[in-house]
């Protein structure tokens, strides 16, 4: 462990610069595999373990190096591409991902089927060696400036919803896609409303065989769900990205501007509590103790879980319900994390500034904690996938109908 520390602090202590372009610092990163350890070589890692992968980090950070990319082109794509990807499309695609030169989005939800993600109603038919998509997406995070993105289609109306439906790899710079941000109350615009008229998307760029992209969007989402995927890193996974810009100065942007979906995919909402508790007098009040150790069992209950998870995931265990438990406990823990630092902060916890604590960040955390219950999959679809899968209860009434008949015979919206 202590080599592997000793070797990439002496590695960032002679490559960190923070004058040199977010690119080339990027591609530094990339190119010596210290960008992402835990992923194979062929995606530009070290196939090193967590313990390592943990000791790099920490090399990194004791240097004050600015971390790799982050987004849904490192912790949805590539482990994605892992596992289905073609050699060629691995080949194709992985390295723009690894060095940060190609930003990602995922097309997934639509706005008529809400939590029912297998009614989806885009279409993608086959036209000679290429597919013409139809249809609209919404909740996109970072479609505004992504070069490409997952989608999910309808390809056989025909078939039962979770079977007719096919995962592409997407080019989003092409005529015939119009993306239009949406605003949430905390000012940011994070996410998007996608449009796509008549687009196009070769065949050689389906990802898994015609009919079984539900199979591969609920390993995707296995990977979303995940707070120990070895693709996420502390940096804003959204945003716009200027690789000319020295690395330095577009760090310190970035801590100025983060939006709350940043904070709280990187997990950054729990370190910004911490320091609120750190900074307050929360610890004299006994109430307050209290729901602070109910918190704190919370959390190592979760690590503790999504270790598990994570180790069998990489010894090839497909994820199962636990997920399910997981996403419901983060969503739960951003709440209390919520509630307690507003507390703590007493009547600077009312008032959003750069003045209050954290410099105003936490408010932007707690502003958007309550999406933390959607996004993802709601905490109702959760509750019902655990009392389905885990419990043996009977399905939603008529649900069972639904997976039976073609999608075409369905009600729509």
């Amino acid at each position: 462990m202590s080599t592997t520390y000793d070797d990439a602090s002496a590695w960032f202590e002679a490559n960190w610069d923070p004058t040199i372009s977010l690119g080339d610092w990027w591609a530094r990163l990339a190119d010596a595999g210290y960008a992402f350890p835990r992923w194979p070589e062929i995606a530009g890692g070290r196939s090193f373990n967590k313990a390592e992968s943990a000791a790099i980090t920490r090399a990194r950070r004791d240097v004050g190096a600015y971390g790799p990319p982050n987004g849904v082109a490192t912790f949805l794509v590539a482990p994605t591409l892992f596992q289905y990807g073609t050699a060629e499309q691995q080949e194709r695609y992985l390295p723009a991902i690894v060095d940060g030169t190609v930003r990602w989005c995922q097309l997934f939800s639509e706005p008529g089927y809400g939590s029912d993600m297998a009614g989806l109603a885009t279409s993608a038919e086959l036209d000679g060696d290429e597919w013409t998509v139809n249809g609209q997406k919404v909740w996109n995070s970072g479609a505004h400036y992504a070069d490409f993105a997952i989608l999910i289609a309808r390809t056989d109306p025909d078939q039962p919803k979770h079977k007719g439906i096919t995962f592409f790899l997407f080019d989003m710079r092409q005529p015939g896609v119009e993306v239009r941000p949406l605003r949430e109350m905390t000012g940011d615009a994070a996410f998007n409303e996608v449009f796509m008229t008549d687009a196009r998307v070769h065949e050689s760029d389906r990802l898994g065989d015609v009919g079984a992209g539900w199979h591969v969007a609920m390993t995707t989402l296995s990977h979303e769900r995940n707070p120990e995927n070895p693709g996420l890193s502390e940096t804003a996974p959204f945003g716009e990205v200027k690789l000319s810009l020295p690395v330095g100065e577009h760090a310190g942007a970035e801590a100025r501007n983060v939006d709350g979906f940043s904070i709280s995919l990187s997990g950054g909402g729990g370190a910004l509590f911490d320091r609120v508790i750190n900074e307050t007098e929360a610890w004299t009040n006994p109430l307050m103790r209290q729901r602070l150790a109910e918190l704190t069992s919370m959390r190592r209950i979760g690590r503790w879980s999504n270790e598990r998870t994570a180790a069998r995931m990489k010894a090839g265990v497909q994820p199962g319900p636990e997920v399910s438990t997981q996403k419901i406990n983060g969503a739960e823990m951003s709440r209390r994390m919520r509630d307690l630092g507003l507390e703590a902060m007493g009547a600077k916890g009312m008032l959003w500034s750069d003045d209050t604590p954290t410099d105003g960040v936490f408010h932007r955390f707690a502003m958007f904690t309550p999406a933390n219950s959607i996004a993802g999959g709601t905490d109702e679809v959760m509750r019902n996938v655990l009392g389905e899968r885990v419990l043996g209860l009977p399905r939603e009434p008529g649900e069972s109908d639904q997976r039976e008949k073609p999608w075409k015979d369905l009600p729509k919206g």
